[in-house]
């Protein structure tokens, strides 16, 4: 909090490097602009910033320890993923148009998603009277929508509802749901859905390709499953692997 002050001062007084080219001296100088009677406080601000870490850390941190977890267990895939991302990348750094080609690595990251999304419910409130089905919702009504359990749901995926398999997702999506849109929503759908989806999926793939360029990984025999939804959902006791170099 100190430190957002003194860069909104810094702003006000017009110095140079209070407006700077970071997130938090934009965001301060945007809302610079505003008049008195729309322009966000300064706890706002905060508040925002708030979002902004926890959206776009939070989560990608969760699928990326969930997606570890099933790679450490799953050798045979873990293997396989990465032989595509030395097929497509070799030991260079990965790129945007090489990550449109890891196809294995997509399929791998959509059963996580299905298993262990990192949002495990999210909630929406009704504007007007809507029917749905044979049932009436009021305005104003709240409705939890269980992603975790649409995501479980063995009526949907199968009697297989519970094992990691993602050859499921080899032809697509709209393939493994059986055109069943909200069969799988690890980031919501609608006009609502999550606007950084594809932002958060790169920055996983990104941050795998260059985990298995450099190490393979097996579960540690202290691992403990248990996951445990505090907002995202988190591993309750953390996730254990053991590293070996390449």
């Amino acid at each position: 909090m100190e430190m957002v002050k003194r860069r909104e001062k810094k702003v006000e007084a017009g110095e140079a490097d209070g407006f700077g080219n970071d997130f938090l001296g934009l965001l301060i100088n945007a809302y610079r602009d505003f008049d008195e009677k729309n322009r966000f406080s300064i706890e706002d601000l905060v508040d925002e910033c708030k979002t902004f870490y926890f959206a776009g850390q939070e989560t990608t941190n969760s699928l990326l320890a969930w997606t570890i977890l099933v790679l450490a267990i799953h050798t045979k895939w873990q293997e396989k993923t990465r032989q595509e991302v030395f097929e497509v990348f070799g030991d260079q750094n990965p790129n945007s148009e090489g990550i449109a080609k890891l196809k294995i690595m997509n399929m791998v990251v959509n059963e996580t998603l299905r298993l262990y999304s990192p949002v495990a419910a999210v909630i929406r409130k009704i504007k007007k009277e809507v029917r749905l089905g044979k049932l009436v919702l009021p305005a104003n009504l709240e409705i939890l929508i269980p992603i975790i359990a649409l995501h479980h749901d063995p009526q949907l995926w199968g009697d297989d509802v519970h094992l990691f398999k993602p050859e499921r997702f080899v032809e697509g999506i709209a393939s493994a749901t059986k055109y069943n849109s909200a069969a799988f929503i690890p980031f919501s759908m609608g006009p609502r859905s999550c606007v950084g989806m594809s932002f958060a999926t790169t920055e996983t793939k990104v941050a795998l390709s260059m985990i298995l360029q450099r190490y393979a990984f097996t579960l540690s025999p202290t691992y403990v499953h248990a996951p445990f939804p505090v907002i995202t959902l988190q591993p309750q006791h953390g996730i254990q692997v053991m590293l070996h170099p390449l």
